[in-house]
């Protein structure tokens, strides 16, 4: 959808990039509160395809030292036809993890160009 909003100029704002925290927590636990409680989480995701997504932040994490949070929104904030996304955050944790996101530079190998495969 991404490229086809771009060719159209059209802008995205993505709601929940973090996928409800479970992004945030890559390569950890999984489950958070808001996928534990919400009955249409189901219909939001596919595990198969997810975990390659979650694997790949939390490698890019680890290598880089960053949290996940960061990673993840550094590529949701460096696609062209993202205009803003809708981060939530319940702790000042949340909020410097997104404000420290706009300064991650990712490089050509971590620019998820692979990551759009799976999805």
């Amino acid at each position: 959808m991404l490229p086809l909003c771009a060719d159209q100029g059209v802008g995205v704002i993505p709601w929940n990039p973090l996928a409800r925290g479970v992004l945030a927590r890559a390569g950890s636990v999984t489950a958070t509160a808001r996928t534990g409680s919400d009955e249409r989480i189901d219909y939001l995701y596919d595990p198969e395809n997810d975990k390659l997504i979650i694997d790949r932040v939390a490698q890019v994490a680890a290598e880089r030292g960053l949290p996940a949070a960061q990673v993840a929104l550094a590529w949701v904030l460096h696609r062209a036809e993202i205009t803003a996304p809708i981060v939530g955050a319940t702790k000042e944790r949340h909020v410097d993890d997104a404000v420290a996101a706009v300064s991650v530079r990712l490089s050509a190998e971590e620019d998820l160009a692979s990551w759009d495969l799976a999805l």
